[in-house]
């Protein structure tokens, strides 16, 4: 039952994505926002809410206890890991996979400026949060002040990537899926959908992707439970990947049509909102659970690991001006020394 369920959850995932990425481009359109803005803030802060909620909800919600603060501050940790290693690899997998359809082969067609701009955000974002770990707790009431500036700092990334200039049009947009069911607005004008049936097939793609990574989640959880998979590796590296599907997913489908920077803006753009507005609540709600000490090294090494993987990637980048699909393998690599870690930390424990 668990395996079907787990199936259906995935196809879930897939529609969600699919039309999430055909409609938040038309959204952009219809707004005449730039590429970076559509990719990295709009298609990241969508397709960041599954694991944003996991963790907001088990510590704002979740009673105050210790366990449940664990649960969520894991989480958050979790997310920028994820992005940074097994994102990236897997989105350099589906450059070399769909190289036969895409004009540019296995380069990455990226802009730079809007990349690199992601980057320098969350690297300054993360450092702070993970600053603010090693606070002594007679310092603690400074995480609040940590927790504003990082709210401070993604307001301040946003408002860069919306002021910025929309590019010259992109002609091949494809058509809007919800087009038919607005029949006015197709009768008048069959290939520019108005913007209201845009937002509706918006909220029905994030409520597909909300949806159906709950629904891959607990299917994960209970088949772990089953099989007795130890609970650490489930919060630190297993539950971490299904929620994190909506970002690989419509990345692979934005490489696949050549849109590059989308592709890679919808992981970076994440990478931001993940490193301020969850650590935000963890700082705020979770504050003595925001800390370096016995029994965090492993999930707090994830953060160092996800430096890492992120400047083998993009200091590269930075200096060739330029990307190629095996540059993201490296990320890969990065997930298996963490995921090697975890299972000798559960081995020794």
């Amino acid at each position: 039952m668990d395996l079907l369920v787990l199936a259906i959850a995935f196809v879930v995932i897939l529609l969600g994505a699919e039309l999430f990425t055909n409609s938040i481009e038309w959204f952009g359109r219809k707004l005449e926002l730039a590429e970076g803005a559509v990719g990295s803030v709009l298609a990241a802060v969508g397709t960041a809410l599954p694991e944003t909620m996991i963790p907001i909800i088990a510590i704002a919600f979740g009673g105050g206890g210790e366990a449940t603060d664990d649960v969520g501050v894991g989480a958050i940790l979790g997310a920028p890991f994820m992005l940074s290693t097994l994102a990236m690899f897997v989105t350099g997998v589906g450059v070399i996979a769909f190289r036969a359809r895409r004009a540019s082969g296995t380069r990455m067609v990226v802009d730079t400026t809007v990349l690199v701009h992601d980057i320098r955000y969350f690297i300054v974002a993360y450092s702070i949060a993970i600053g603010a770990a090693f606070l002594p707790p007679e310092l603690q009431s400074l995480k609040i002040v940590v927790a504003v500036v990082l709210i401070g700092i993604y307001v301040w990334y946003v408002k860069g990537h919306l002021d910025a200039e929309a590019g010259e049009a992109d002609g091949d947009l494809a058509p809007l899926r919800f087009r038919k069911a607005d029949r006015r607005g197709y009768y008048v004008d069959p290939a520019v959908p108005r913007l209201r049936i845009v937002n509706i097939q918006v909220l029905f793609a994030l409520g597909c992707i909300i949806g159906g990574a709950y629904l891959f989640v607990g299917a994960v959880n209970n088949l772990a439970a089953t099989l007795g998979v130890s609970e650490l590796l489930l919060a630190l590296v297993i539950a971490p990947i299904a929620t994190e599907l909506p970002e690989k997913f419509n990345s692979l489908i934005w490489v696949r049509q050549g849109k590059d920077t989308l592709a890679m803006g919808n992981i970076t753009g994440a990478m931001v909102f993940q490193s301020t507005i969850p650590t935000f609540v963890a700082l705020v709600f979770a504050s003595s659970a925001w800390h370096i000490g016995e029994g965090s090294y492993t999930a707090f090494a994830s953060a160092g690991i996800a430096f890492l993987s992120t400047a083998a990637i993009f200091i590269p980048l930075a200096r060739r001006g330029s990307l190629r699909g095996r540059n993201l393998l490296v990320g890969g690599a990065f997930y298996l020394v963490y995921l090697g870690l975890v299972v000798a930390v559960i081995a020794n424990g």
